[in-house]
């Protein structure tokens, strides 16, 4: 038993007899068995009793059955025709079928834990509401995985492709949207690109966000060398920044201990494996790499058929029945073809997208991988097997032997020259097809760089692949901003990473301010905000005024530019584009693009000057007198019954003020959405040192999602005030 463990869970009589469940004093599992059967029985059975909600609500939502077996309201039928209509739920079993038998044996272990928790849950809300839980399955992991590399990760990539259309169709003319978005000067079909009926206007994401589905986003993870460490070996450190205010944390803390190896870092339940942790020998970090893996393509229609070649093809028709609670079953009907789903009735003649995601019908692969990296121990061979794990993440990696290395994973589709498949192809012809997907060695990777450290904050990383996966990346600020203070100092401790995942500097601010202060200062100097705005040091600390004042700014900015009378779609547009999509959230840089470049064509008939001190006039001076951890604050809730539950059952945490802004290392950026407030901030903290066997985490939350449990939010209070544990 663990130094840290303080208590024995009681297994029941069907456990493996090797195995021993603890929980350590901050509430981890430590699971304890004599080899890798054990440990995933052990891992499954603990994600069953820790985070029974969440593994079977992320179930009923893949599944498209909210309205069956939980609440029948509009708004859950919303969320079940959408996961029916991406069809994750079926074609499970021919995933099964493809994985190994070592792997298939290993999953099904896992799921015989999750079963075996499941069967032995006490009280819990989804009994109270009714909820009877079938089996888990394999398939129903693999329906997980589809779930965790959609949503919204290529989903961010479909809205922007998709807003990219309307802006076409609102008459935003070709030199604008080249700033704005990657089509370069190639020719673009205007007129056919207005043809298109959109059914979905930018999808509710609004609706999707309001669900228990975290947003998974912007995430920040380096490596760096024992050449540049007081240790002399490589530390590693990785900070996902997803929706922190639902609980449980999406991740899920454990220890896995065998004779052979002991792994210690953060798994997702419902499905098998560390995702980011380390062994003894080796540690790995992961974040979303912005790969354009979502492509469509204009179907054109007519009496249900679409055109391809010289022929008209019949669309593969599903219907879809969705059962509901307090209303007749409603039926949903859905045309698919190589493209994808269409977004439309083909039966009425027109043009419509049919939209794909290469990772539609994947998931044995990154099954394979998760189970595969039980037994790695080096870096290079870490790098091949998370490689083929199907959706796009950015993997870094560290061992003991003092190696780094980064690989970019997912199916990146192989396109006809020419179309990096933002904007949407011409589907009658069949060159616009995929050809197959590009060969892992040819995406972005690195091992032992020469600068002697690796960075990855959801930039562009086209630079270190033959091929170029990214057409629309997240801003570089953070990036940029983590490098800095990484070549600053000549060598670095685990402190020193502690410090940047903490730090709340923005060079986003910095370079606005570049242009702004000397227009304040030769046109604004009497304004009482003008000193408070001169004197700011960009950082976004709890008792800074500037970053109130500045986020103000950049609003007014933001909208002034591109929902004024020259951008087409007016302030309503742009107030929604802010407020229930991801476009500005997500693709922030795009726009800092043109609002900081002079010359923009945004900027005809008036100039950049004018307009920035336009918006720093329109701040009301009154609305700005507060301090950041005033306006940037958020309830934690529970992703059950959210604020539904009595304060004082402890449910809802009060507000929690965040550290950071969007463009911050630690980032703290907070939204509305469908009248919620919801953000993005790191949801975990975790740095390893090669030269001990220990893993330093911070986790915003706790073990538990029952809120009646001591390990609900038991680690909140420490990851607020920056303090890690050490998990050994």
């Amino acid at each position: 038993m663990s130094f840290l463990s303080s208590r024995k869970i009681k297994l029941p009589s069907t456990a493996p007899s090797a195995l021993a469940l603890n929980r350590t004093k901050h509430g981890i599992m430590e699971i304890n068995g004599n080899d890798l059967s054990d440990l995933l029985w052990g891992s499954g059975y603990a994600h069953a009793v820790d985070r029974y909600t969440q593994l079977l609500l992320m179930r009923i939502i893949g599944q498209g059955r909210l309205c069956e077996l939980l609440e029948d309201s509009d708004e859950n039928l919303a969320i079940d025709t959408f996961f029916r209509k991406a069809n994750w739920h079926n074609n499970l079993t021919d995933e099964v079928d493809k994985l190994e038998p070592y792997a298939r044996e290993m999953s099904q272990r896992y799921c015989d834990g999750i079963n075996e928790g499941v069967k032995r849950k006490g009280m819990s809300m989804l009994k109270i509401l009714g909820y009877k839980p079938e089996l888990w399955t394999i398939e129903d992991s693999i329906l997980i995985s589809r779930m965790t590399g959609y949503l919204t990760l290529a989903q961010s990539q479909t809205e922007i492709e998709h807003f990219f259309v309307e802006c076409v169709q609102a008459g935003v003319d070709h030199a604008r949207l080249a700033e704005l978005f990657p089509i370069g000067d190639q020719q673009i079909d205007f007129q056919l690109l207005n043809k298109i009926q959109l059914t979905d206007s930018i999808i509710p994401s609004h609706i999707l966000w309001n669900s228990v589905l975290p947003r998974m986003m912007a995430s920040n993870n380096w490596v760096i060398s024992g050449e540049h460490t007081y240790s002399g070996k490589p530390i590693l450190a990785n900070d996902p920044h997803l929706e922190v205010n639902r609980l449980p944390n999406v991740w899920c803390e454990q220890i896995l201990n065998c004779p052979t190896q002991r792994i210690k870092g953060m798994g997702m339940p419902g499905l098998p494996g560390i995702v980011i942790g380390r062994s003894n020998e080796l540690a790995w970090g992961v974040t979303y790499s912005f790969m354009d893996s979502v492509d469509s393509w204009i179907e054109q229609c007519r009496e249900g058929k679409y055109l391809h070649d010289d022929g008209w093809l019949d669309f593969a028709t599903r219907k879809e029945v969705i059962r509901r609670k307090k209303h007749p079953e409603q039926q949903v009907t859905f045309y698919d073809n190589k493209h994808g789903v269409l977004a439309g009735d083909p039966n009425v003649e027109g043009h419509y997208l049919a939209t794909r995601w290469s990772g539609a019908n994947s998931g044995a692969q990154s099954l394979q991988a998760a189970i595969e990296m039980f037994e790695i121990c080096d870096t290079k061979s870490a790098l091949s097997i998370l490689g083929k794990v199907e959706s796009a993440w950015n993997w870094v990696v560290a061992d003991n032997e003092g190696n780094i290395g980064y690989q970019m994973s997912g199916l990146m589709p192989k396109r006809r020259d020419g179309w990096n498949g933002f904007v949407p192809s011409v589907g009658w012809h069949s060159e616009n097809d995929w050809q197959g997907y590009v060969d892992i060695k040819d995406l972005p990777r690195s091992f032992n760089p020469a600068c002697g450290f690796l960075v990855t904050a959801n930039n562009d990383l086209n630079e270190y692949g033959k091929a170029s996966p990214i057409n629309m990346p997240m801003g570089n600020y953070r990036a940029k901003r983590i490098a800095d203070l990484i070549e600053k100092n000549q060598q670095h401790d685990v402190a020193l990473s502690q410090q940047i995942q903490l730090d709340v500097y923005s060079q986003q601010a910095e370079q606005f301010l570049a242009i702004l202060r000397p227009l304040v200062q030769s046109q604004c100097n009497d304004s009482p905000l003008s000193s408070i705005i001169a004197d700011w040091d960009c950082c976004y600390d709890m008792e800074s005024r500037g970053a109130v004042i500045f986020e103000v700014f950049y609003h007014n900015l933001r909208q002034q530019v591109f929902a004024g009378s020259q951008f087409g779609l007016g302030a309503s547009v742009g107030n929604y584009l802010a407020s229930e999509t991801g476009v500005f959230i997500d693709f922030y840089q795009q726009f800092d693009g043109v609002l900081l470049n002079p010359e923009s064509a945004w900027y005809e008939g008036t100039t950049q000057a004018d307009v920035f001190i336009a918006a720093f006039k329109a701040i009301n001076s009154n609305e700005v007198d507060k301090t950041w951890q005033q306006v940037n604050s958020v309830s934690f809730s529970n992703i059950l019954v959210a604020d539904k539950m009595p304060s004082f059952l402890g449910a809802t945490t009060k507000p929690i003020p965040l550290r950071g802004g969007r463009a911050t290392p630690s980032q703290g950026q907070i939204y509305r959405s469908a009248n919620r407030k919801t953000s993005f901030a790191p949801t975990i903290r975790v740095i390893a040192d090669m030269n001990e066997d220990v893993l330093h985490t911070s986790l915003a939350g706790g073990p538990s999602d029952d809120f009646t449990s001591k390990w609900y939010c038991n680690e909140l209070d420490d990851w607020l005030n920056g303090r890690y544990k050490q998990v050994k």
